[in-house]
């Protein structure tokens, strides 16, 4: 980021630096804006791979705490999470990689979210899963109240949705980042 007394300026996204943290490029089909009154949370939620739907996230103004859950069943990581605080004053963005869950609260009143999408919104691929669900035990802020839309709220456990067979493999996704890289590089 590069500021003066007139503002700054900064890359939020460069396609060189992806390819290099990812192994791939993001394919770009869909950008969303989300604006979101304090407390809001969105997710989790995630996209049937193939082809999934990988995300790059960032918040322009305000602030939010962004979670990726792993979805992928097989997964040394299966359903754990990690939680990243993303703002307007740092300006990190967040890759969310296929078959992983997303989701995000605002911190602040008016938390401005832009991410670019690799697939168009697809709802018969999208799922999700209940962000407050105890067994994903997901560290929200103390002290503010989580507001969900009606669909997050009825959302499954982690559990149920695995018993549903609706979770992602991890061998399908592992397959997917490898077609992914090797298109890349033809």
């Amino acid at each position: 980021m590069h500021g003066d007394d007139r503002g700054s300026f900064l890359e939020w996204f460069r396609a060189d630096g992806l390819v290099t943290a990812a192994g791939h490029p993001l394919k770009l089909a869909q950008a969303n804006c989300s604006v979101s009154a304090r407390g809001v949370l969105r997710g989790v939620h995630f996209a049937d791979v193939p082809p999934g739907q990988a995300k790059y996230v960032t918040c322009v103004s305000g602030a939010i705490l962004d979670v990726v859950v792993d979805l992928r069943v097989g997964s040394p990581t299966f359903g754990e999470w990690e939680a990243v605080r993303l703002d307007d004053a740092e300006r990190r963005a967040l890759y969310v990689a296929e078959g992983l869950g997303h989701a995000f609260m605002a911190l602040t009143e008016g938390a401005t979210v832009v991410y670019l999408c690799s697939e168009s919104y697809n709802p018969a691929a999208e799922h999700e899963i209940h962000p407050l669900d105890p067994d994903l035990a997901i560290a929200w802020p103390e002290g503010i109240t989580p507001s969900l839309s009606p669909k997050d709220a009825a959302a499954p456990s982690l559990k149920e949705a695995r018993e549903a067979g609706r979770l992602p493999s991890y061998a399908d996704c592992v397959a997917y980042y490898e077609g992914l890289r090797l298109s890349a590089s033809e």
